[in-house]
């Protein structure tokens, strides 16, 4: 018991967010780097001979330089387990960022230091709000022009309404960048990164007010950190490790991640203030991490990572006790115990079959199809589920078809597998077959990853005429005739992939009308997987 206890004390399992192009990719790398996990850091985008990063392994990733699913990576660092997932940063895939965040126990918010908080990153920092979790902010990018670090705090303060400790603080930026102080330690830590993206190989720590800094970063420069420090000592807030467990504080931390500056005192850190696994919410209350017996939430659905053998992962988080490969479990929703196929730890598209695996571990298994997005695992004998993942009210619409009619039966799973992998959501009229397939989407860019993901892993291709629809609503009521309903001319009745009632609407107005005219008609923006 002193060993489960102790491995999952040691697991640490954070979800990285940010607007596209702020750098999180190239964070994640270095985290890598320092964790011996990878020796040389990939570049994002750039020549087609570079290596692509370690987190983006689907084709269209590599192509567009984004990242539109998000990857699980772990290593050791430290004495510690790491868990990293990694999240799209472009806001047409919210959703996936929202139901990876489920399956974290803190957050890593990077803000690109020339352009401070974008619009994504107040997005996704509400569902971090919504989830009660700690935020730590990287501000990313020192090694460029970047904004006043002040006027960084004051805007991280207003517009998304959190208080700032600053845990260090840069001495220039752009082409004068030198180096961070560490507020505790009291010392300067001065970087000379090495060409190859290699960690840096030349780091020194100095003290504040020696005359080596001085010489180093020059008057200037070193005058401003001294005022800097004086008014950061006395006008800032103190450090509160309660205030930061429930995301009413953020520990900020400045740095470059492209060229290592700051990296390695930011891990330091973060690994020292998060916890281990934290107690998650059930149907019979909160289950505990060190809770002997096994359990665990299916909170993402891959097909196709191996496009060579076609096949489809359900990525778990584990909440409680130990797995160990070949293990009989229980599936709730199915109400069946069966052994989880070929478990394995990922590094994105690489994997390893593992033996065993904590709290706090995410692991993927081979899915013949039976998982859902929210699914509970458990040992034999307990029968209860974790609170279920909402998901998002898709605001835009297509009528999708195949074009050539012999290839149907490949139409059919294409979209049925990437619906269940919640990376779109496909509807049906009432009363019809699956002649016209209705597509939703929270944001327009997933048409184009679906409309890809069909030629390029199923060989399909498709026609889409988008609709006017821009309002979904789920019947909730119970005991609703969907067909006596009484609507409106531009209402659409329809059905989602588990057969529950939906209707569509162009305007906003018409749901209220149809609220008005159906008495005890309720419905609902949220549905639930």
């Amino acid at each position: 018991m002193a060993n489960l206890k102790e491995e999952i004390s040691k697991r640490r399992t954070f979800a990285i967010i940010s607007h596209p192009d702020a750098g999180k990719t190239t964070l994640t790398e270095k985290f890598l780097l320092y964790g011996g996990a990878i020796n040389l850091a990939g570049s994002v985008k750039g020549k087609k001979t570079a290596k692509h990063a370690v987190s983006d392994w689907m084709e269209i990733e590599k192509q567009r330089g984004i990242s539109v699913t998000s990857s699980v990576l772990q290593f050791e660092y430290d004495g510690y387990c790491i868990n990293i997932l990694d999240t799209p940063g472009h806001q047409d895939f919210s959703e996936d960022t929202y139901r990876t965040l489920m399956a974290a126990d803190s957050a890593v918010m990077v803000i690109d230091a020339s352009k401070g908080v974008e619009a994504q990153t107040k997005k996704l920092f509400k569902v971090c709000l919504l989830r009660d979790i700690p935020i730590f902010t990287f501000i990313n990018k020192m090694d460029r022009d970047a904004n006043d670090p002040f006027e960084l705090m004051d805007e991280i303060e207003s517009v998304l309404g959190i208080a700032t400790c600053p845990m260090n603080w840069p001495i220039g930026s752009g082409k004068e960048f030198r180096g961070v102080y560490d507020r505790r330690a009291k010392h300067v830590t001065t970087f000379t990164a090495f060409a190859n993206g290699q960690k840096e190989v030349d780091s020194e720590n100095l003290d504040v007010d020696s005359p080596e800094l001085l010489g180093m970063v020059g008057d200037e420069l070193f005058q401003t950190l001294q005022d800097d420090i004086e008014l950061l000592d006395g006008a800032s807030a103190e450090f509160d490790i309660e205030k930061v467990s429930h995301g009413k504080q953020t520990p900020v931390f400045f740095g470059s991640a492209l060229t290592n500056f700051g990296i390695e005192i930011f891990l330091n850190y973060f690994l020292e203030m998060t916890s281990h696994p934290l107690p998650r919410k059930s149907d019979i209350g909160e289950i505990s991490p060190f809770d002997k017996d096994f359990s665990a939430f299916v909170f993402k659905i891959q097909a196709n990572m191996n496009k060579a053998h076609r096949d489809r992962i359900a990525f778990m988080r584990i909440c409680s006790g130990k797995f160990e490969a070949g293990m009989d479990v229980y599936h709730i929703q199915g109400k069946k115990k069966l052994k989880l196929s070929q478990p394995q730890q990922l590094m994105a598209q690489e994997r390893k079959i593992l033996d065993e695996a904590y709290a706090g571990d995410i692991i993927g298994v081979f899915d013949p199809g039976i998982f859902s997005i929210g699914d509970t695992i458990s040992v034999p004998g307990k029968t209860f589920a974790y609170e279920g993942i909402p998901t998002f009210a898709p605001e835009h619409f297509a009528k999708v078809r195949q074009v050539d009619t012999m290839k149907r039966k490949q139409f059919i799973k294409g979209v049925t597998q990437i619906a269940q992998e919640g990376a779109i959501q496909i509807f049906q009229e009432y009363n019809t077959g699956m002649e016209e397939i209705i597509v939703g989407v929270v944001g327009v860019l997933q048409f184009d990853v679906l409309k890809f993901r069909l030629e390029n892993e199923y060989g399909v291709e498709i026609r889409m005429d988008t609709m006017p629809h821009e309002y979904i609503r789920w019947v909730t009521s119970p005991d609703t005739d969907v067909a006596r309903i009484n609507g409106t001319s531009d209402m659409k009745r329809v059905k989602d992939l588990k057969g529950n009632p939906l209707l569509l609407f162009i305007h906003e107005w018409a749901v209220n009308t149809v609220l008005d005219k159906n008495k005890g008609l309720e419905l609902s923006e949220f549905g639930r997987w």
